[in-house]
């Protein structure tokens, strides 16, 4: 019989799925803290994840996210937002399942494009074609995203709310919670 793993949810997808915006929704749905590992690179390298890339590249940085993954063995009752790469590594991935519950954060190609094409702190999509470079990054992620979770959420067609309801809800089930009055 496997130990019981932590009640967490983590949330992994690709980048504007809404990992933290319906994460701290969530978290105050469900009475967790709420946690963002990308924050937690910055707090602890004391730079933005721009500045990471920029300087040292993105296998430091993900070097950094892994060590900060390694870090939250210990917590319990916490949503995790995940940066959008942290599925890359199979250890990761691994890391990711024994805190919790995973959870992969979907929308449309399309939507995520309207999302995401105005923030300038996204260092992968600073290209010359970030339309393209989404194309392929999904394409390179889709199997890492799928292998890690034990629920998709696709959150395309559905509020910040909606959508956090429908996380609180996948959370109560997988701890076998019931349902609040």
């Amino acid at each position: 019989m496997q130990p019981k793993r932590p009640e967490n949810v983590i949330l992994v997808g690709f980048m504007g799925s809404g990992k933290t915006a319906i994460g701290k929704l969530a978290s105050r749905l469900l009475g967790f803290q709420f946690l963002d590992t990308d924050q937690l690179i910055v707090d602890r390298a004391g730079r933005q994840i721009t500045d990471i890339f920029a300087t040292d590249g993105e296998p430091a940085f993900r070097k950094l996210e892994t060590n900060v993954l390694e870090s939250l063995s210990h917590i319990n009752r916490c949503i995790i937002s995940t940066g959008g790469g942290a599925v890359l590594l199979e250890s990761n991935r691994e890391i990711l399942r024994s805190l919790g519950f995973v959870v992969l954060l979907n929308a449309s190609e399309e939507t995520l494009y309207e999302r995401i094409s105005r923030n300038t702190k996204r260092p992968l999509l600073q290209t010359e074609n970030p339309r393209a470079t989404l194309s392929k990054l999904l394409a390179e992620r889709s199997e890492a995203y799928a292998s890690a979770a034990d629920f998709t959420l696709d959150t395309t067609n559905l509020s910040h709310n909606a959508a956090a309801e429908s996380l609180e809800a996948a959370a109560r089930t997988a701890f076998a919670w019931t349902r609040k009055a």
